[in-house]
């Protein structure tokens, strides 16, 4: 009976693990809304909306951080579960993903046209979090500290039918297989280059097929 247990609890860790996973992929998925933002709402209304939101997030960020009482039964009762263990456990103040999130749609509508920032910030939400999920429930090909193949290749793929699918707006071009995999590379290194990939990933591919003429 002593040698069943570590293993039962070992199971039981893991499950938990990915449970909170798809918890936090599933509000990283409910940003949707920025992408449709952009592409339908005027950018003269949008953008300052945006930088308001930004500018609120932060604030509650930072006084969820400070243990104000009122921070944490708003932003510390709905989203402190679903925090990584190094987003709790840290001492100074840092952002989370949405304060990124943000702050990349802001750029990419600043820096690139619509339709660009259109597919950065889908390609961003949805191959992210496949890369994330699939790594997590199948991956077993390890190519890079805890990045799997089978996380990367969901990452690259489904960046791939997003931009076929945005066809209609924007054309695929070989920048746009190219951009895909610039953005694969900066989800699989992310702790090399330094930046949150919510806002690397997004920037990376729009500057990549932006640049790129054919």
């Amino acid at each position: 009976m002593k040698k069943i247990l570590p293993s039962t609890n070992l199971n039981i860790n893991v499950d938990k693990s990915i449970k909170k996973e798809f918890q936090r992929k599933a509000v990283h998925l409910s940003s949707l809304w920025v992408p449709s933002a952009i592409y339908f709402v005027p950018e003269v209304l949008l953008l300052p909306t945006l930088i308001i939101i930004l500018c609120g997030n932060i604030a509650l960020e930072y006084a969820n951080f400070k243990r104000y009482r009122w921070a944490r039964k708003s932003f510390g009762a709905l989203f402190f579960r679903m925090l990584r263990e190094k987003e709790t456990a840290r001492q100074n103040f840092q952002f989370t993903g949405s304060v990124y999130v943000l702050a990349s749609a802001i750029l990419c509508m600043c820096l690139f046209s619509k339709a660009v920032a259109v597919i950065a910030m889908t390609v961003m939400l949805i191959s992210d979090s496949a890369a994330a999920l699939i790594g997590r429930t199948f991956g077993k090909i390890k190519i890079y500290k805890k990045k799997t193949l089978e996380g990367t290749l969901a990452f690259f793929i489904s960046a791939l039918v997003i931009n076929l699918l945005f066809i209609p707006i924007y054309p695929f071009r070989l920048a746009s297989l190219l951009a895909c995999a610039a953005a694969t590379a900066v989800e699989v290194y992310e702790d090399k280059i330094g930046i949150d990939d919510n806002l690397s990933i997004p920037l990376t591919f729009s500057t990549v097929i932006s640049l790129i003429l054919w």
